[in-house]
């Protein structure tokens, strides 16, 4: 039939469906890309616009914030395994749809979408210039008036160091290797403009470790880390998330998809001779983050950082 619906079967949830670490094809893509992606397989009644504008928070957040502006005339949820319809209290305040969408245990098929999706204006936006800056990352920078640095120019920069801030007593132990020592090109330090428009994220990521390269993040095997040590081979990872306001059943999906991909950035930076270390606003975030994977206890500090 000519006429209407044909269904879409979205596969949201295969990205999210477990929490081993991510593909090393995918450790260039950013939380905020990886969320845009996903979420222009929806209908949205706004243009896109809360997404565009939640997309570098976690995707159980980002959801949570913007179903609202799902074109729910449009959209039909479904809960085979019955997990959203009697699980939990938190489930059911939050609505069938939130559950469905966030939660890992659901399988594809759940969501069924009548009619042709056109991709978000604001959405499609956001994705067409990520992929003319990976195409042409020099004239796109340019274009911004932020042309990068070159490295050796950027590397004799004199770092401004910052008052010891929260959380600046627990250090990991340094690697062994010498910070001169001649490595493969792939693992040298890239610095590169911050990502996402956060300034209390940034802040805290040029403040905490201190960041050698202020204002920037630094690139190391085609990852984006918020921070590289002064004086020291440790990358940083800073998450400013109000993860103390996040309900329970929030605070579970974020802490998966974190530790999922805190591992496979530890495997980065070892792989490089790097130390690495995630700084986390609160005790509560990082108690959550340790209940799922405590081989992350050396790596896991409090900076007191808000937003």
């Amino acid at each position: 039939m000519r006429f209407r619906a044909y269904i879409s079967l979205l596969l949201f949830l295969s990205a999210c469906a477990t929490s081993k670490p991510l593909p090393v094809e995918q450790g260039t893509r950013s939380l905020r890309i990886a969320n845009l992606q996903r979420a222009a397989k929806l209908p949205w009644t706004d243009g896109g616009h809360c997404v565009v504008q939640e997309a570098a928070q976690p995707w159980a957040v980002m959801v949570e914030r913007c179903f609202q502006s799902v074109d729910h005339d449009r959209v039909r949820f479904h809960d085979p395994t019955g997990r959203c319809t009697v699980a939990s209290a938190n489930a059911a305040v939050m609505g069938l749809g939130v559950c469905v969408l966030v939660a890992p245990e659901v399988v594809v098929g759940a969501i069924v979408i009548l009619g042709v999706v056109v991709v978000a204006a604001a959405i499609k936006e956001e994705l067409d210039a990520y992929e003319l800056r990976q195409l042409y990352p020099e004239e796109t920078a340019t274009a911004r008036g932020t042309k990068a640095a070159p490295q050796e120019v950027v590397s004799k920069r004199n770092p401004k160091l910052e008052p010891e801030p929260s959380g600046q007593g627990l250090r990991p132990p340094m690697p062994p290797a010498p910070l001169d020592r001649v490595r493969h090109p792939r693992c040298e330090p890239i610095p590169v403009p911050h990502r996402g428009g956060d300034g209390a994220h940034n802040a805290c990521a040029d403040r905490v470790p201190p960041n050698r390269y202020q204002g920037m993040d630094v690139l190391v095997d085609g990852k984006h880390f918020d921070a590289l040590q002064v004086g020291v081979r440790v990358l940083w990872e800073i998450k400013t998330d109000r993860f103390d306001t996040y309900s329970d059943f929030l605070q579970e999906q974020v802490a998966k998809d974190q530790v999922a991909e805190m591992l496979e950035e530890r495997r980065i930076a070892r792989a490089c001779g790097y130390g690495f270390v995630v700084g986390v606003s609160t005790h509560a975030h990082r108690e959550a983050l340790l209940d799922l994977e405590p081989s992350l206890a050396p790596n896991l500090v409090v900076t007191g950082c808000e937003r």
